[in-house]
């Protein structure tokens, strides 16, 4: 496992979202605070807000990879996309996914969701391995 992605389990396990644990591991790279890259993902926690959509890892994965190879030109944005296609066809390929409620099992939008993940322990037994997954995935295109 890189620092990187080392970096982004430890932020997890320190009790950051997954989407805060990932975009904040990548975000120095490009001079951005810590304060701010945490700010800017914070939204996206539980699948955005609790909501159990999009893999809170997912996103703070690809505002990362839009960090690298983000869009600056409308004419710009389809290599972004395709690198996004890739990042998420790999991330389902291990994990079959990218929707927060199905990888965990568990919808965290109502109070009985929540405690039944907490039971469940999925933020000890699955989230850290999608923080850890999206990041080495980030990692892998990133080089491209």
């Amino acid at each position: 496992m890189s620092q990187l992605t080392e970096n982004a389990v430890a932020r997890f396990e320190q009790g950051f979202s997954c989407s805060q644990s990932v975009f904040s591991s990548f975000a120095p790279q490009f001079g951005l605070s810590d304060e701010l890259a945490l700010k800017l993902a914070s939204p996206f926690g539980g699948g955005i807000a609790r909501r159990g959509e999009v893999c809170g890892a997912v996103s703070g994965a690809l505002m990362a990879l839009g960090l690298w190879h983000g869009s600056v030109t409308p004419e710009d944005k389809d290599e972004t996309y395709k690198i996004v296609r890739e990042f998420i066809h790999r991330f389902e390929e291990k994990h079959g996914s990218i929707i927060c409620r199905r990888l965990i099992g568990a919808d965290l939008s109502t109070p009985e969701g929540y405690q039944t993940a907490k039971e469940k322990q999925v933020f000890v037994n699955i989230c850290p391995n999608l923080v850890k997954d999206a990041a080495e995935i980030v990692q892998s295109l990133a080089e491209t």
